[in-house]
């Protein structure tokens, strides 16, 4: 089903910019806007996979949540390697370009880039499975996410974020020692 209405009175959202309106608003938007199957599957769009209950009938939202949790979990894997320990025993490799965002992050020193650079990649992700058919349900899922990205970007604070993994840091090293 084409949503032309719905979307075109959409603003442009642009990665690393404030979200010109928060994923609630648009959630309500998409209530008059879609259609009830379309709308039902609302609920099945997070940033978190693993916090989405049930499976959605739906390509994008499955390949969404399959990147997500195969970023995910290699991100444990390599961070828990940089720690020398444990980590899950079952790493997905596909998709590819969920797994190479793990490990290009982990090796980042600072864990502020590596958050914007691992919120560039789910970006770039969610385009990729939006295609090309800009009045599709499929870009309004991406629209979607990109808003939760936004919001989630919203909230980070530099310094404080800073001070606190400091401390975070020096006690875990004082735990270790």
């Amino acid at each position: 089903m084409a949503y032309y209405f719905l979307m075109a009175q959409l603003p442009s959202l642009s990665y690393g910019e404030a979200p010109p309106m928060s994923s609630g608003r648009f959630r309500e938007l998409c209530r008059g806007g879609l259609s009830a199957a379309d709308a039902a599957l609302l609920p099945c769009l997070a940033l978190d996979p693993f916090s989405v209950k049930g499976d959605a009938a739906s390509p994008f939202i499955s390949k969404w949540n399959e990147w997500e949790k195969t970023l995910r979990v290699n991100l444990a894997k390599h961070r828990a390697a940089k720690l020398r320990r444990e980590g899950p025993a079952d790493v997905p490799a596909y998709p590819a370009g969920a797994a190479a965002a793990a490990k290009a992050a982990a090796s980042m020193d600072s864990p502020f880039e590596a958050e914007i650079f691992l919120d560039g990649a789910r970006w770039k992700a969610i385009e990729e499975f939006q295609g090309l058919s800009y009045f599709s349900v499929n870009t309004v899922y991406a629209y979607l996410l990109k808003l939760l990205l936004m919001e989630r970007r919203s909230c980070f604070r530099t310094e404080e974020g800073f001070a606190e993994y400091k401390e975070l840091y020096a006690s875990i090293m004082g735990e270790a020692k």
